[in-house]
């Protein structure tokens, strides 16, 4: 064969493969968009089951979206007939209220048809309100959505279901909050080291770090208010914010009865920077979860052991290695975390639509809101679990305390030295010299002298024995720490709730 024949073989042969690969990623790609849209169709979120919490799930789900839009429909025509501006009567206002009602399974077969969602509501909403009404007489469902435009009603439907879910999240980090709070004056003596860079620092108290947690957990409360507050609106404004066929006073009515706030101002959507913001809070939890979980996780290490997740008495830590209890639930919430922090990204980037209105911010949001949201309810709920069962070991925080044979109380040493006269710089000379040759010892796994030993055999060091002695007590590092204690016990984790539409 000659050269020619086998290159012109081996461009074809590339060339069919070339193809094979491109065929296949497109059909994958066609399979996994339908089947994101048949979760999306069932569920109203892509979130799997295994991390969904019932009262979470509920809000997102399309039953409850649907009855939100149906509320807003209501009192929209309630409005219209109270305000006597257009024809709608008083009595069918009542009527539409007794009639109205939806089947999610029948919303799905119209949309198939008629390839939008709202309108596919609209359609069946429509015939059960007209179902018992005689054929010759004026159907009352033809109020229904008058001067209203898709997004007048989508819009405030999500904001009212994101504060809805942002009830759920109060209440959780509420909860954890108050946890944190008691275990921290729980362990408010226990004894451990404190570490930075991942190194021995100082003593301190494992209180601590539940009060740590604890005030970042107040703030994270304060954050979804304010997020609540931010996103707590509501728009029937028409197609681009001109209300060109309906009077504002629907909309201030309409509002009213939903608890939310009148958009002042809005385009044909609620504009994006209040979801943003809302996004960027979520974030913002999920790395407060992420922190406390990574804290435990580190601490869980067999090499240090000083705490462990709750483990069950028939719980299995590995397939193959019997002995292992690992930190699973944890791990998941550090894995969630992550999840719910790209999903702001998603939100900042809906900021930006075109003119009065794009469609782009509506697909990515059916996802990543609901699916932050029910993602952030788990990492609470197993954090609920994780910090009231966390199991401490005294014994062996106690041992770590001590496993730098006293470097840790350098600091106060230096400080003594200097409190003689001495200048700051000869001080951390002396301190220095010993804490090093402790450290090698240490990292040669040498059994030497302690660190307080190689001290009162420096004559450079003019500490006394009992002055040393002294220095040498955790308690020494502590004198202050009540203050931290008492503005914990003035932490106050109350918070008000948004109230929901037919008591959900």
């Amino acid at each position: 064969m000659s050269v020619q024949a086998v290159l012109r073989h081996a461009f074809i042969t590339a060339y069919l493969l070339f193809f094979v690969f491109i065929f296949r990623t497109y059909i994958v790609g066609i399979l996994n968009t339908y089947i994101i849209l048949q979760g999306l169709g069932k569920k109203g979120s892509l979130m799997i089951d295994r991390y969904t919490q019932p009262a979470m799930g509920h809000i997102f789900s399309l039953e409850n979206k649907y009855n939100v839009w149906k509320e807003i429909e209501v009192c929209a025509c309630e409005a219209q007939a109270e305000l006597g501006l257009i024809g709608i009567t008083k009595d069918e206002a009542a009527w539409i209220r007794a009639h109205a009602a939806c089947n999610k399974e029948e919303i799905d077969a119209l949309e198939a048809q008629v390839n939008h969602d709202v309108i596919a509501f609209l359609t069946n909403m429509a015939s059960y309100i007209d179902k018992d009404v005689p054929a010759e007489a004026p159907h009352p469902s033809r109020w229904v959505h008058f001067g209203m435009t898709s997004t007048d009603l989508g819009d405030t439907a999500l904001c009212y279901m994101l504060s809805q879910a942002l009830d759920i999240l109060k209440d959780d980090v509420t909860r954890l909050g108050e946890i944190c709070k008691r275990r921290a004056f729980e362990e408010k003596s226990t004894l451990c080291v404190g570490r930075t860079h991942g190194i021995h620092a100082e003593p301190m108290t494992f209180g601590m770090k539940f009060a740590s947690w604890a005030q970042e957990l107040k703030r994270d409360l304060d954050r979804l208010n304010n997020a609540q507050e931010s996103v707590s609106y509501g728009a029937i404004s028409g197609a681009v914010g001109t209300y060109s066929s309906i009077d504002p006073r629907v909309e201030q009515m309409v509002c009213e009865k939903l608890h939310l706030k009148v958009d002042p101002l809005s385009t044909q959507v609620i504009s994006r920077d209040h979801h943003a913001y809302v996004a960027g809070v979520l974030a913002v939890c999920a790395a407060t979860c992420e922190r406390i979980t990574t804290e435990i996780r580190g601490l869980q290490k067999t090499d240090t052991l000083e705490v462990e997740e709750p483990f069950k008495k028939k719980q299995k830590g590995s397939s193959a290695m019997p002995h292992k209890r690992n930190p699973i639930t944890a791990e998941k919430v550090c894995g969630l975390a992550r999840v719910v922090k790209a999903n702001a990204q998603v939100a900042y980037d809906n900021v930006a639509l075109w003119h009065e209105r794009d469609i782009s911010h509506s697909s990515n949001e059916r996802v990543a809101l609901a699916d932050s949201f029910i993602a952030l309810d788990h990492m609470f709920t197993c954090l609920i679990r994780i910090v009231d069962g966390l199991v401490l070991y005294p014994k062996r925080m106690l041992a770590n305390l001590n496993k730098t044979r006293g470097l840790i109380y350098s600091s106060k040493v230096l400080l003594a030295l200097v409190d003689t006269g001495m200048t700051r710089e000869d001080a951390y000379l002396i301190v220095q010299s010993c804490a090093m040759k402790t450290w090698k010892e240490i990292q040669e796994c040498e059994q030497g002298t302690s660190f307080k030993e190689k001290l009162k055999a420096d004559p450079a060091c003019v500490l006394s024995d009992d002055e040393l002695d002294t220095i040498f007590d955790p308690q020494q590092f502590l004198t202050h720490t009540s203050i931290v204690f008492d503005r914990l016990q003035a932490l106050d984790f109350a918070c008000a709730c948004h109230e929901k539409i037919n008591g959900e």
